[in-house]
């Protein structure tokens, strides 16, 4: 596995061994002795989820709050624009983001950890999205920060064509009105989040 790293750090981009021929290909979509030394993540996945989504989808940005969740996400179908941006107030990096083009030819994955918000938009006419998460969806915990929020400032790749959302993201908050991770709070002494600043 090839593992390239993000303009965030903990954010990274893994290429897995491909074996191809004239009938197709083979590729370990996930070993965890393999993700564990590549990344060092010790957790367990427990949930994976699929998503299906058509031309110019925005799916995010998304968060948990009380279960932050870390993601490995694969684009098996199409192509997608996938972001991360980081949420941890009194990080170095604070509303910074990263983009990368995931897609079935390509077999990228990304890696998300905990304290950062996720989303993406479909760049291919049908795009299915496969991502592991290592805690349970926790519905009273789930955030959203806007998707265009010029705050971030995320060069979403449209080329013309319109974002189509869910209400519920459509109507998400800034990310200088959200509630979000404090740096160093993440992990076995639970999370703390701020809406107005340490």
């Amino acid at each position: 596995m090839q593992v390239k790293p993000t303009n965030l750090p903990g954010v990274l981009i893994l290429e897995p061994a491909l074996f191809a021929d004239d009938r197709g290909f083979f590729t370990e979509q996930f070993n965890a002795r393999v993700f564990a030394e590549a990344t060092g993540f010790r957790g367990t996945f427990v949930q994976d989820n699929l998503s299906r989504s058509l031309r110019g989808v925005v799916r995010g940005l998304h968060y948990q709050l009380k279960q932050p969740q870390s993601k490995l996400v694969a684009c098996l179908r199409g192509e997608i624009f996938d972001v991360a941006v980081d949420l941890r107030r009194g990080s170095p990096h604070f509303g910074q983001w990263t983009g990368f083009i995931l897609s079935e030819s390509n077999h990228q994955q990304a890696w998300i950890p905990p304290g950062f918000g996720h989303g993406f938009v479909a760049l291919s006419d049908v795009a299915e999205v496969l991502y592991k998460v290592d805690d349970f969806r926790h519905a009273p915990g789930e955030r959203s920060i806007l998707w265009n929020d010029p705050e971030i400032g995320i060069d979403w790749p449209l080329a013309g064509t319109e974002a189509r959302l869910s209400p519920k993201d459509e109507q998400a908050p800034r990310l200088s009105q959200a509630e979000i991770f404090e740096i160093g709070s993440i992990g076995g002494m639970g999370t703390k989040f701020s809406k107005d600043g340490p």
